[in-house]
């Protein structure tokens, strides 16, 4: 017995009977030679950490362009965020946590540059429209190039449909993707109240005493209350949950922060030229397709349509994109 079905035959004895064993996944859509040391799970974390897409998402906006400060999150860090809340959670339950990992790494893989904004641009001018978890699940199957024998990651369908589901009004068919869905949310909320604070957007007494008192003054004691609630709600259920009350104090505090900080024009005020830079980006692709690199040009040969464009502008980092909108649209002067 190697070490991986060692690790296997420890989840069947140790693990929550909701959780999502290793051994009973339903697979991947090419069929592999299992690894002798990791799970199948395990596995497909390690992919996507080695994955040129995760390493862009460290020059990704999260809600402010371009900060200063070295302590702003980015797309990466909220990532990391969201997979160690959500670990946290399936720890506790005894759920899957590789499987957790794998899917709370994965799941902004596809984001736009420059947040939100770059994303809701891209859905305007592409004639599909533009989803970032659909493309986060685009990246680990298609665009994520490797040295093997098929194309993208390959990775476990249960990897895949949390990756698709932790947004939106899908639920992820697993409990771990349900948590990571439940811990994007709690991260972003939490990290981002601590990064308008940083930013001078908002203040603590801006925020209505009700959530203070339900959740705490400080980024820890909400995210550590939050956890708390949904292990609480959650244990002994085939469901993860928060409780009413908080779930709705929650939602509250979301649309409080849409109000004040993701639709402030003070935090928002560069989205314009932001979007302007998308769009400029796209006009131009589409108008002079040779201008792609090689790999979205030959796509664009033999398919004849703009996913190529799609994929190639979603997936640059904020300064890769402004470099290459420099490079087209400003004039270079002799020196």
């Amino acid at each position: 017995m190697n070490i991986r079905e060692q690790t296997e035959r420890n989840e069947l004895k140790t693990l929550s009977e909701f959780a999502t064993f290793s051994v009973r996944s339903k697979g991947r859509k090419i069929h592999e030679e299992e690894c002798s040391i990791r799970t199948i799970f395990h596995r497909d974390r390690d992919r996507i950490v080695h994955s040129k897409a995760f390493r862009r998402l460290m020059h990704k906006t999260q809600v402010f362009l371009s900060p200063e400060g070295d302590h702003y999150r980015t797309r990466l860090t909220h990532t990391l965020e969201v997979a160690q809340i959500a670990r946290t959670i399936a720890k506790a339950l005894r759920l899957n946590e590789d499987l957790t990992e794998a899917i709370a790494l994965g799941h902004d893989l596809g984001h736009t540059p420059f947040g939100h904004c770059g994303e809701e641009e891209l859905n305007l001018i592409h004639e599909g429209g533009f989803k970032h978890n659909e493309q986060s699940l685009r990246v680990v199957d298609f665009l994520e190039k490797r040295k093997s024998a098929f194309v993208g990651l390959n990775l476990a369908e249960e990897v895949r449909d949390g990756i698709l589901h932790h947004n939106g009004p899908g639920k992820p068919f697993t409990m771990e993707g349900q948590i990571v869905k439940l811990s994007d949310r709690i991260a972003y909320i939490n990290h981002d109240i601590d990064d308008a604070i940083r930013a001078g957007i908002l203040n603590l007494k801006d925020i209505p005493s009700h959530f203070i008192t339900t959740f705490g003054a400080t980024s820890s004691k909400r995210i550590n209350i939050m956890i708390h609630d949904v292990i609480e709600q959650s244990t002994g259920k085939d469901e993860i949950i928060m409780s009413e009350s908080f779930h709705s104090e929650m939602n509250q505090l979301r649309a409080f922060m849409f109000k004040n900080v993701y639709l402030n024009p003070e935090a928002k005020g560069e989205e314009d030229k932001a979007q302007q830079i998308i769009r400029a980006l796209y006009e131009y692709f589409a108008n002079n397709p040779e201008k792609l690199p090689d790999e979205y040009y030959e796509y664009y040969l033999n398919n004849k349509d703009h996913e190529c464009i799609k994929d190639y502008i979603a997936g640059m980092s904020d300064r890769y994109a402004i470099n290459k909108y420099k490079s087209i649209f400003i004039p270079t002067f002799w020196s």
